[in-house]
Order: C-alpha cells, then structure tokens, then sequence
C-alpha cells in the first residue's frame, strides 16, 4: 500500500459450507444463511450480496458527485442493481449486470453526466472494470 493511501474501514467476514452455508461479520451485524441462487433454500447469494452493496455504494459515489456539481440530491434516489452468474463453454463462470438508476427531478442530462461519473468512481465500478459487463441504465 502507498503510504498516501488510507485504509478507511475493513470488512471482515467469516464464512462456512460455500454457496449452502453460512456467514457472519467479526462485529455480529450480519449474519446470514447462504443457499445456491434459483433453490428453494431460504438465504441469500453472493451475486445478491454484491448487487446490494453494489447499489449501495454506486448510491453514495452519486451523492458525492452530485455535490460536486452543485446539485441537489433527490431523496428518492434509487439504484436496481441486476448480478448475473453465467457459465460460457469458452470461459467458464462470469458475472454480468445492470444498475438502473432513478433520480427523479433531475434534468436529464444532469443526471446522466451525475451517472456517468459515478460510475467511474464508485469503489465497486472500479473494481470490476474491465471483467464485468456493466450497463448503467437511467430510468
């Protein structure tokens, strides 16, 4: 790590039975049942995990550059965000996904630029550049 990084916060995660199992994080905040995506199992799945967070966090990084432009931020924002898990004979497992974005009241092309840049800064974006299809839809 560069010294000009800072390390803002940690998430720390303890995970048992893979994608039928269960995990839970050190500070007991989450704590969830797994179960394979499609089953009639009663938890949750790691492609809805991270479009959670991915929706979360995309959320922010629009309230942010929102601010930057100097422009309200809708209370009613909203983000639906859509992980596929796929299997390709090429390449084995990938993920794909969407986020349609809701920000009502806004000029259109304001929100689009606000959209964009997000896109380009939100953590989760970054991270997946390149290895994920994304498309960001305004809705």
């Amino acid at each position: 790590m560069s010294q000009n990084n800072a390390i803002l916060y940690t998430g720390k995660t303890h995970t048992t039975g893979g994608r039928e199992g269960h995990s839970h994080s050190n500070d007991n905040r989450l704590d969830i049942k797994l179960s394979l995506p499609g089953s009639q199992g009663t938890g949750t799945n790691p492609e809805q995990l991270f479009a959670a967070g991915w929706s979360v966090c995309f959320l922010g990084a629009m309230q942010r550059n929102a601010q930057a432009l100097g422009v309200r931020f809708p209370a009613d924002a909203a983000v639906d965000a859509e992980v596929d898990l796929g299997n390709s004979a090429e390449n084995g497992f990938f993920l794909q996904a969407r986020l349609n974005v809701s920000l009502p009241g806004l000029d259109r092309a304001v929100a689009q630029s606000i959209v964009e840049r997000s896109h380009q800064t939100c953590p989760y974006s970054k991270s997946i550049r390149g290895n994920v299809d994304v498309t960001t839809t305004l809705i």
